[in-house]
């Protein structure tokens, strides 16, 4: 297929899986969409049975799709570009010691955690990984999916507070988790980082890549006063999150993070100008119509890769296990963040409930999990990471609504007593 034909079967795929879990399931859009996907894509595999053709169709369309070029080298620019330029900066600026808790010391903890849980408990499936190999699931589950997320509080009623807190982890805590999975990448295939070496990639790279997104972005403001027109000032955008991205990632530093700093760096530079100066409103929507497209279109892509996955008993086993332990360490490690929190910070208001509920996985993790080598352990932590999203996406992005409902409820029910 040209890349004409897959571009287009995406995108219709897209708008009539929206259309349909819109107008008849009455779902959320990324929800319906990947649901339906996944039916499609599990019905196409039954039907292989019988019609050996169809597989071999499908082996070809998701052969020629490149799923973690595609997504790290391509959509996560401008998603994240997107959803940092979108934030609201002010109660992001509140939140800031609660983003920096959850996104850091909540991310190490939970790699640590799932790893030494998981390495634990496959052994009793028949599944004897290395420590290395655990460690390396750990660090490309426990990020929360950016992407995800973002379109998650969107969708549903979150109180701005926690909307800071839950948003500006997961912006930030993918750039954290991509250095500790890099860093292990290279450890299995020979190198063993010390712990001197590894704070100094962490420091280099998410150092580096706030601030060549911060640099680039001050440049891109000082270009956007200088001219009157909306169309070129997009422009000027567009080449700040992938030009800035594309930089980023040849000078080997944190391109997601660089991405990031580029789109709340850029909103804060522009707001000192008036509408005269910048178009904002052209801008700002703009961006958020790109953002639900590209949202539309990666969920699909989502739902398809399940033709790519090696599913087998023993693997599904440890998908459901890992489905199990990726939950319940979350809410441990919220649970100790926000306890922490509380402690430097009394008063601080925050929700365990909603913020591991909500910490959605997406994309990004099954992603990195494509890049993990044959030799350590990919089939497993493959299935494992797809589980974890699917159940993600669709049971807890899905059930959302549910948990702030009850979570306003009782408020309700507080301040009446």
């Amino acid at each position: 297929m040209t890349t004409l034909e897959i571009f287009s079967l995406m995108v219709s795929t897209a708008a009539l899986l929206g259309w349909a879990s819109r107008r008849w399931l009455k779902l959320p859009l990324t929800v319906g969409t990947m649901l339906l996907t996944v039916f499609i894509s599990l019905s196409l595999l039954g039907l292989s049975h019988f019609y050996p053709q169809l597989n071999r169709w499908a082996e070809v369309l998701v052969g020629t799709i490149n799923f973690e070029n595609l997504i790290l080298h391509g959509m996560l620019s401008v998603l994240l570009f997107a959803g940092a330029f979108l934030l609201d900066l002010e109660a992001l600026a509140k939140e800031k010691l609660a983003v920096t808790l959850f996104a850091v010391g909540g991310t190490v903890l939970s790699t640590l955690v799932t790893a030494g849980l998981l390495f634990w408990i496959l052994p009793l499936l028949g599944i004897h990984p290395a420590w290395l190999h655990c460690l390396l699931f750990g660090a490309l589950i426990s990020p929360t999916d950016p992407i995800a997320v973002l379109e998650m509080l969107k969708r549903v009623g979150v109180p701005g507070n926690i909307q800071a807190q839950l948003a500006g982890e997961s912006l930030f805590n993918d750039g954290v988790g991509a250095v500790i999975f890099l860093a292990l990448l290279e450890a299995s295939r020979g190198a063993a980082p010390t712990p001197s070496h590894f704070l100094g990639m962490l420091l280099v790279e998410a150092g580096g890549g706030l601030a060549l997104g911060v640099a680039l972005a001050w440049m891109t403001s000082q270009l956007m006063r200088l001219t009157n027109a909306y169309q070129v000032e997009i422009l000027l955008t567009i080449a700040l999150a992938t030009g800035g991205y594309a930089l980023a990632d040849r000078w080997h530093l944190s391109a997601p993070l660089t991405a990031v700093a580029a789109g709340i760096a850029l909103r804060r530079f522009t707001l000192v100008y008036p509408h005269t100066a910048i178009a904002h409103e052209s801008i700002d929507t703009f961006w958020e119509v790109i953002d639900e497209v590209q949202n539309a279109i990666l969920f699909v892509l989502l739902g398809f890769e399940i033709l790519a996955i090696p599913f087998s008993r023993v693997p599904l086993e440890a998908g459901a296990v890992a489905i199990a332990t990726v939950t319940v360490v979350r809410l441990m490690a919220v649970a100790l963040m926000a306890g922490l929190l509380r402690l430097l910070q009394p008063g601080h208001q925050s929700s365990v409930r909603v913020l591991s509920w909500g910490g959605l996985r997406g994309g990004l993790s099954l992603a990195l999990a494509l890049s993990v080598p044959r030799d350590a352990g990919r089939t497993w932590i493959l299935v494992a990471t797809y589980s974890v999203v699917l159940f993600s996406i669709v049971v807890q992005g899905g059930s959302m609504d549910l948990i702030l409902k009850r979570r306003l409820g009782q408020q309700s029910t507080n301040r009446l007593s």
